[in-house]
């Protein structure tokens, strides 16, 4: 019996954490897409890069990175970066670019 509530608490979270990275990862499109209007840039495409458990600014912060290509004057592609955590943006990372 307490095995079995275990499996479907288990089961619940599991569902719960998926969910939560699914609306990240929308809110991440969202911002990315937003970024590259904001600058005058194409954007090409959007993936989910990794999770990361590092030390920033003196304190240990769960942060997801996310890699965007996106292109300046449509004939040529550059890889950029974006940092989240939670689902607030903490910082885009984009190399030089044509303009």
């Amino acid at each position: 019996m307490m095995s079995d509530l275990l499996a479907i608490l288990g089961v619940a979270f599991a569902a719960y954490l998926f969910w939560q990275q699914r609306k990240q990862s929308e809110f991440a499109k969202k911002a990315v897409a937003h970024h590259c209007e904001q600058h005058g840039l194409q954007l090409v495409s959007v993936a989910f890069g990794a999770h990361k458990f590092k030390k920033l600014r003196g304190s240990w912060r769960w942060y997801t990175q996310y890699q965007f290509e996106f292109s300046s004057l449509g004939d040529d592609c550059y890889q950029g970066e974006l940092i989240m955590r939670g689902f607030h943006v903490s910082h885009f990372q984009t190399p030089p670019y044509r303009m």
